[in-house]
């Protein structure tokens, strides 16, 4: 064999050599098979439900891909045991107050487990330790779900649908007040009645203002009745003074009372005493009749011839 043969052989050979190579190295990063060369410690978590979680799914701790799910078994009669491979270096950081929870890798892609939460003041995990599971809603939850929605949904529907039936009918106050116009018409004579109440409010208020205004006007009566107090002590006394007054005529009156009713007095023999009442009239008209004979008799006397020149002589000495 010659010299060219042979280096075209070994050439050959290297880069069937490098190809494998790249192949065997592709083939390990696609698959992540460089992950079963890591060491991994055992945990497991007991789960109601696994709701499609398979065994080789990833298990992530704080966004971070930390194993892998190496087993699913049944654990009692209702319990599904889950065995989770996670890298012993992760260990450190998993609290022993942890939980585990399924989840979905995207909105629609394969199940998966999530390692949160813990206490910092609690150790860390070790192999074999149980993982405390975070109940979840499945799908068929969340179907069941929005179907107790869609009823009540319906059912309130359904109310509204009579309500608005009710109220085109016209049943109710409400519908009575959309169908019936004397409801209307009374309503809106009310909310007049309202403004017009409302704009003698306002009235009142400008004049109580104006009236505010003239207590704080010099000059004024209401200034100085709210001002001056030498005006307000001096109406004070004359209150007082009326006061007095009143009082005063209120004895005088009740002294009056007293007169009248006692028969011993003069008054209450005027009042009571009928022979005193005639004696007294008799007595007015004697004086009256007399009255009347004196002015005759002066009269005479004028016409008399004795007398005519002084009286003559009087009117003279008048005028």
């Amino acid at each position: 064999m010659s010299d060219s043969q042979n280096q075209r052989t070994v050439v050959v050979g290297v880069f069937v050599f490098l190809g494998l190579v790249f192949l065997i190295g592709g083939i390990l990063m696609i698959g992540n098979l460089h992950e079963t060369f890591k060491k991994k410690s055992k945990l497991m978590a007991r789960f109601d439900d696994v709701n499609g979680l398979q065994v080789g799914s990833n298990v992530w701790f704080s966004g971070v891909k930390v194993g892998v799910v190496s087993g699913i078994k049944f654990y009692g009669k209702r319990k599904v045991q889950v065995i989770l491979k996670v890298e012993e270096k992760v260990l450190s950081n998993i609290r022993k107050d942890a939980f585990v929870k399924l989840s979905s890798d995207g909105l629609i892609g394969n199940k998966i487990l999530v390692i949160y939460g813990g206490t910092e003041e609690l150790p860390t995990m070790v192999e074999g330790d149980t993982l405390g599971v975070e109940k979840t809603f499945t799908s068929e939850d969340m179907i069941n779900t929005l179907q107790e929605n869609n009823k009540n949904v319906l059912a309130i529907t359904t109310d509204f649908k009579n309500i608005s039936a009710n109220l085109v009918k016209g049943n109710g106050a409400i519908g009575k007040l959309l169908n019936d116009d004397a409801i209307y018409i009374q309503l809106n004579a009310a909310s007049v009645s309202l403004q017009k109440a409302s704009a003698k409010a306002e009235q009142l208020i400008g004049s109580l203002n104006t009236y505010s205004q003239g207590l704080n006007k010099k000059g004024t009566l209401a200034h100085a009745l709210a001002n001056d107090t030498l005006v307000f002590t001096s109406i004070k006394s004359s209150v007082f003074q009326f006061q007095q007054m009143a009082d005063t005529a209120t004895v005088f009156v009740n002294n009056l009372k007293v007169a009248g009713n006692n028969p011993n007095t003069s008054l209450g023999v005027l009042l009571h005493d009928e022979e005193a009442g005639a004696h007294l009239k008799q007595t007015m008209k004697n004086l009256n009749s007399s009255s009347r004979k004196l002015d005759e008799d002066l009269e005479a006397l004028q016409s008399s011839i004795l007398l005519r020149g002084y009286f003559r002589e009087k009117n003279k000495k008048k005028k």
